[in-house]
């Protein structure tokens, strides 16, 4: 059984074990407010963006009760088999006259979450939607995000359509080019920059679906003077609030960055490679792939490059995972390290990979069957070009040595 949405916390959207309420009248799991206020120092209501007057966190009795008993009921329920989906004109009609009411009545959002229901697991339902101009009413509750005093009820109308949005194929131009209009693509930045963590990562994976059709959304993302979505994506990244949030963001960026060597600089001159460094040591198995991945493409610049350089643990980040993690994440970590000691061999980085133990993992790789020849290839070239300097090292591998010996 599915938690209430009351019942879940704003910022992690999981079940709370200890709600407690702020000024702002909104309740949070303790933990996860207490980080937010106090470890990254905000100021602000996250579900609201209202300023808070008080830090003062009120125990709410009345919700953990609540909770409990919930938790009680479920676990007492028999699971129910749900019937398989169909499509009739009895849900036609349901569907016109809900985008009817959305569109044309003041409680936009409770009408929104009925239609997120009805569709959710109708694949025909969802292209129905599309036919019966859904997407335009979606847009227009959308738009009202971005009014000049604009109040919290259209803020949660927006990220109301944004989750029924989400569900949809979104796989043709014409639809596409709908989403692509300044009345949803503008929204869709407000709801990154500071909406909840589930309307962040549905505005995202919206996002993602439109990139296999068009780039577009990218150009005027970035280029948007009123938002910095590059920035406003590393922030989140920077928060870790919660791990599905920081894959969207970083797949998010990943396509950004893609696009063109403009926005590579843009991100680096945000400071993306010191978020990933810092990102880096603690990021999960497919997280830490797509870290490495971004940080690579951002080391292709000379300005990424003297970025990580600065960075005092971006070897020892780096070189961990290397051999750690995956196939993947080690292709990519010597991806990095041949960048960086191709073309940005400074005395410094060099002795840092001798001594967090790059240069051994290095000599490793080429003793491991199964890894790509490129990996190898990268790896026997760095040895070569820089093993005169790593000699003059004690703690240089006798192993090295003889490899050098043979090689010479």
């Amino acid at each position: 059984m599915e938690a209430p949405f009351l019942f879940q916390c704003p910022i992690s959207l999981e079940l709370m074990e200890d709600p407690v309420t702020i000024a702002t009248g909104v309740t949070y799991e303790r933990k996860n407010i207490e980080k937010w206020l106090f470890t990254y120092k905000k100021l602000t209501c996250p579900a609201t963006m209202q300023r808070l007057e008080s830090f003062d966190l009120t125990p709410n009795h009345t919700v953990k009760r609540l909770i409990s008993s919930f938790l009680e009921h479920a676990a007492d329920e028999e699971p129910v088999t749900s019937p398989p989906c169909s499509y009739d004109a009895v849900d036609h009609d349901k569907l016109v006259s809900l985008l009817k009411s959305i569109q044309t009545g003041p409680f936009k959002a409770s009408g929104l979450r009925k239609l997120k229901v009805l569709v959710e697991k109708n694949d025909e339902l969802q292209k129905d939607l599309i036919r019966s101009g859904g997407i335009e009413v979606l847009g227009c509750v959308m738009s009202h995000v971005v009014v000049e005093n604009s109040d919290f009820t259209a803020f949660r109308a927006c990220e109301e359509a944004l989750g029924v949005l989400s569900l949809l194929p979104l796989s043709d131009d014409a639809t596409v080019e709908l989403i692509l209009k300044p009345d949803s693509l503008k929204p869709m930045m407000v709801i990154i920059q500071r909406g909840s963590a589930e309307a962040r990562v549905h505005a995202m994976s919206i996002l993602m679906k439109i990139s296999k059709i068009s780039n577009e959304w990218i150009t005027k993302m970035v280029t948007d003077q009123d938002v910095d979505i590059v920035k406003s994506l590393l922030d989140l990244l920077s928060d870790e609030i919660s791990t599905k949030l920081s894959s969207s963001s970083l797949d998010v960026l990943l396509e950004i960055v893609a696009t063109s060597n403009k926005n590579r600089l843009k991100a680096i001159e945000a400071g993306a490679v010191c978020i990933l460094l810092e990102l880096l040591p603690d990021a999960s198995r497919h997280n830490c792939e797509k870290v490495l991945l971004l940080l690579k493409r951002l080391c292709e610049c000379a300005e990424g490059r003297s970025a990580f350089a600065d960075h005092g643990l971006g070897v020892a980040a780096v070189s961990k995972k290397i051999m750690r993690v995956s196939e993947m994440a080690t292709k990519l970590g010597v991806q990095i390290m041949w960048l960086m000691s191709s073309f940005h061999p400074r005395e410094k980085l060099l002795e840092e990979m001798m001594v967090f133990g790059t240069v051994r993992k290095l000599l490793a790789l080429l003793h491991i069957d199964g890894r790509s020849s490129s990996t190898n290839e990268k790896a026997i070239k760095m040895m070569k070009l820089h093993g005169a300097v790593w000699r003059q090292y004690h703690c240089f591998p006798s192993e090295l040595k003889d490899f050098l010996r043979l090689n010479h």
